[in-house]
């Protein structure tokens, strides 16, 4: 079975995904092969593959994230290593990329080139993870440097854009040069007319671990900050998480706003009714979700994103 358009497909290896359900150790080992024998197929693969449709406002999109384990957090819900098999990773994101309603995928390039050869991405939009570098738990983690996707390599693979963590620590020094990275992201995406999706944060330190502010007030201010970096504000979506007084939040921002999911800690019900009260909401273009689809307490992916998608304005 090829992944490829029938006139290209001679060109290019097929990776055939492995049947759903299937425990078979060696049912990824293709993309090994193709990776070692011809690693050019990655490119061809994103060249061929059939574009997203396009966007238009009011119709909210769904995208699912797969960054995580780029960063070093692994983990889900307490459970260390939960992300850590990638054949088990790979699983679900077929699983869900599979359903109709799923619009597209925000992955490191790892995964990304997996999920290419695999032919996983036709018709879907395809953001990428620009910056990993301010590992979980890392001395200088929120100089959260640039190791990921650049802008040129997400428009030579069809990518519709980027990603960017961008923590806002005003007892950290290393803030300043992390702000400026991004905006020089900012300025390199919107140049070669590609979405800057800015995850912005003000964060804190306590006991020696880096958290994020969820207060209204904080999204608020990181959301005003984030808005502004970068030469034009004309490509840059807004991704942020959903907290009490949403309200507040989306009137603070006339940008296209997509809502993350986080490390889930809530009950699936409490943490989809949230859900659906943001996305009611003027200016909200959907969910960019990871953890809470991929890796929900039943284990039934496809039940999880046919609730989170019965949700969206479609």
């Amino acid at each position: 079975m090829s992944i490829f358009d029938d006139d290209k497909a001679s060109q290019v290896p097929a990776v055939k995904p492995p049947e759903f359900g299937s425990a078979d150790p060696r049912r990824y080992e293709d993309l090994t092969r193709v990776r070692l024998e011809d690693p050019s197929a990655v490119q061809r693969a994103a060249s061929s593959r059939r574009r997203h449709p396009g966007l238009e406002y009011g119709r909210q999109n769904f995208i699912v994230a797969a960054d995580h384990p780029a960063r070093g957090a692994l983990s889900v819900r307490g459970q260390a290593g939960a992300m850590a098999d990638r054949r088990d990773l790979l699983d679900r994101l077929l699983i869900a990329l599979s359903q109709p309603s799923v619009d597209g995928v925000l992955a490191s390039p790892d995964i990304l080139d997996d999920l290419l050869l695999l032919g996983a991405l036709e018709g879907k939009l395809i953001f990428g993870s620009m910056n990993r570098g301010g590992l979980s738990g890392l001395v200088n983690e929120i100089d959260d440097r640039f190791t990921g996707h650049t802008a040129a390599a997400l428009k030579s693979l069809g990518a519709d854009g980027g990603k960017m963590l961008t923590r806002i620590h005003y007892g950290d020094a290393a803030t300043v040069a992390a702000m400026e990275a991004t905006a020089r992201a900012v300025n390199d995406l919107s140049e070669l007319d590609l979405i800057a999706m800015v995850e912005p944060f003000i964060s804190v330190t306590s006991n020696g671990k880096v958290t994020n502010d969820l207060s209204a007030e904080a999204v608020i201010k990181s959301a005003a900050i984030a808005s502004a970096l970068g030469q034009s504000s004309a490509h840059t979506w807004l991704k942020l998480p959903v907290v009490p007084e949403m309200e507040r939040v989306m009137a603070s921002t006339t940008l296209p706003t997509v809502l993350l999911g986080g490390d889930p800690t809530e009950s699936p019900e409490e943490i989809f009714a949230q859900w659906g009260r943001a996305l009611a909401l003027p200016g909200v273009q959907g969910l960019t979700v990871g953890r809470t689809l991929l890796y929900p307490r039943d284990g039934d992916v496809a039940g999880a994103v046919t609730t989170a998608a019965s949700l969206l304005r479609k």
